[in-house]
Parts: structure tokens; sequence; C-alpha cells
């Protein structure tokens, strides 16, 4: 498997740290991806148009990870059908990332984003939320995923 099935977008280049755990996760479990940075505020035509190709570009899972007012796994989200998991960020000076977490999970109805927690963990935890969605298609990830999961448990 060649082809990236996962897109990382983060808000600016220099969120890029911070989904370090993220890269190191789908690494280990073999799943190819790409990593883009983009601003649903300073960029938005851009998200736009990523979002909207992302299925026909072969995209099958999108992280998106964004600081602040964190619009942007909701904006991504309003323009695809593929899943969007969403990573808040704690790069505002508001409340350790409250702002992000309420900005990611206050999605209207018929515009889900997938939420997970802020900073490394949620980082890691949004590459196995990918890990599982594409388990059900790719038998690989699927037993990468579960010997992870089984290694995990043994501790």
């Amino acid at each position: 498997m060649t082809n990236p099935l996962v897109a990382i977008l983060m808000g600016s280049q220099n969120d890029e740290p911070l989904l370090e755990p993220t890269k190191k996760a789908l690494d280990e479990l073999g799943i190819p991806y790409v990593v883009r940075a983009m601003s649903a505020h300073r960029t938005p035509d851009k998200v736009r148009e990523f979002a909207k190709r992302a299925e026909s570009d072969g995209f099958e899972v999108l992280i998106c990870a964004a600081g602040g007012a964190a619009h942007l796994p909701g904006a991504v989200a309003a323009q695809t059908t593929l899943p969007v998991i969403g990573i808040p960020l704690a790069s505002s000076e508001v409340a350790g990332g409250m702002d992000a977490i309420f900005g990611v999970l206050q999605m209207p109805p018929g515009v889900p984003v997938a939420a997970v927690a802020v900073g490394a963990w949620g980082a890691r935890n949004a590459a196995y939320l990918a890990a599982a969605i594409l388990a059900l298609k790719h038998p690989e990830i699927r037993a990468a995923y579960k010997d992870f999961r089984d290694r995990q448990s043994r501790g």
C-alpha cells in the first residue's frame, strides 16, 4: 500500500511538532499519510478545495488539528463525507485548550467530527481511531491494529 490513505491537516506549520505522536503511530501501523498546513481562517479556499478533492484523491480518513477556535475540522467536514477526526490543540492562551475542545466538539447535526483528547494522547488516539476506521476495509491495517492492541493489553 503506497498511496496515502490519511491526510493530517494542521492549522499552522508551527503545529507540526504537536503531531509527531500521530505520525509515529501511523508509521508503526504501516498506514501511509501526508501532512499539510492550511488554515480555516487564513487559507479557506485551500481548505475547501482540499476537502472537496480528498475522496477522489484517494484519502479515506482526514485528521485535522487546530488550536484556538479550532475551526479546521468543521470546515473540512463541511466539504466532505469522509470521516474527520479533530485534534484540539492547546496552542492558545485560553484555558489550556478548552476553547479548541469546544470548537471541535460543537459541530452542527449532519456535519460530524470525531474528537480526541488535547495534546499527545489525542494526537496518538487520532491515529488509532483512523486505524480502526481503515481496518474495516484494509485487512493489513486490521492485522497491524489488532497486533498493536494485543501487545498493549499484555502490558
